[in-house]
């Protein structure tokens, strides 16, 4: 195999938030255009996906040879290629802890805290919690320590607004996007919300710009149709294209009880995944937005579900 050069790119993006000491802290009161310099590899793009038949069950047992990925109109060559894939993963937990769900808090906290002791495995795998009402709080950075995790999501309280795009932005960036290189790892973003956003100071479009350049597949719980809760189909339209866009899914729980159901779905999901790495020929360096197409060759009943493209360097 031909060795490949790794190229560089330096985003420059606006710094958020410190930890110290374990403590949640809040974001600086800076506005967004401050600059912070990030360093990331561009030379391979990196796809984590799911196949499944018409009927939602998981494809299992294809091998590389069964794939076809495109740019534009242009095949791609496999470079790396894992079934079922055993990467560590790096999670990060974002609960709505805003008054529009006060009502269903509790449950929400214990739902959350059950999918990460299923999930989870000893050594390999860490998550972050942060919570988001008027600003978002790192409550625990990325760790494997499942009772510091189990503890914090206890403690955590209800009140204020809603500062979804922040919380995605921030933990895309600051990190999701950490553990180099990055295809090494399984990244997801799990978001318990009803989609509503009204404190942010990043847009839904700059949120998911960032999570798809940290290579994040988002999963997203819509709390608005729970009971007590109003359903908002606006909400409900944000989480879904945040999910659709980068290949996650979204659950719509109409039971608090249904919110475990929706974590399990989760989990099976993270096991059932396929992983592909490819050089992109030609390489572009115009800082656009590139879009992909992943197939299952001669399947027209398997769906593929994955991001629908990434954003090229800008050199």
């Amino acid at each position: 195999m031909k060795s490949i050069t790794a190229v560089l790119l330096l985003l420059w993006l606006p710094g958020m938030f410190v930890v110290q000491g374990g403590a949640a802290q809040q974001p600086p009161a800076a506005p967004p255009d401050e600059q912070t310099r990030i360093v990331l590899e561009v030379t391979r793009v990196n796809l984590l996906f799911t196949v499944t038949d018409r009927r939602g069950r998981f494809v299992t047992g294809l091998s590389k040879d069964d794939f076809v990925v495109r740019e534009g109109r242009n095949p791609q060559k496999i470079l790396e290629f894992t079934a079922e894939s055993d990467l560590p993963l790096r999670l990060a937990i974002l609960i709505d802890s805003s008054n529009s769900i006060r009502d269903r808090f509790r449950f929400i906290q214990e739902a959350a805290i059950e999918f990460l002791s299923s999930v989870m495995r000893p050594g390999q795998d860490r998550a972050a919690v942060i919570s988001f009402d008027t600003t978002p709080e790192l409550q625990v950075d990325l760790t494997g320590d499942l009772e510091l995790l189990t503890n914090r999501i206890r403690e955590l309280r209800a009140g204020g607004g809603t500062s979804l795009y922040d919380a995605i932005f921030y933990a895309a960036r600051d990190k999701l996007m950490q553990d180099q290189p990055r295809h090494k790892f399984r990244r997801a973003m799990i978001i318990l919300s009803d989609g509503e956003d009204n404190q942010s100071r990043y847009s839904r479009d700059q949120a998911l710009e960032m999570a798809q350049k940290a290579d994040v597949v988002i999963y997203t719980i819509s709390t608005s149709a729970v009971e007590g809760g109003r359903p908002d189909t606006r909400g409900d339209k944000i989480l879904k294209y945040l999910s659709e866009e980068t290949g996650g899914a979204t659950f719509f729980p109409f039971r608090v009880t249904d919110l475990s159901q929706s974590f399990e779905n989760i989990a099976n999901e993270l096991r059932h995944q396929y992983n592909i790495l490819y050089r992109p020929e030609p390489m572009r360096t115009d800082g656009g937005y590139q879009s992909v197409d992943v197939r299952v060759q001669g399947q027209g009943n398997f769906v593929v579900r994955a991001r629908k493209g990434y954003y090229a360097p800008r050199l």
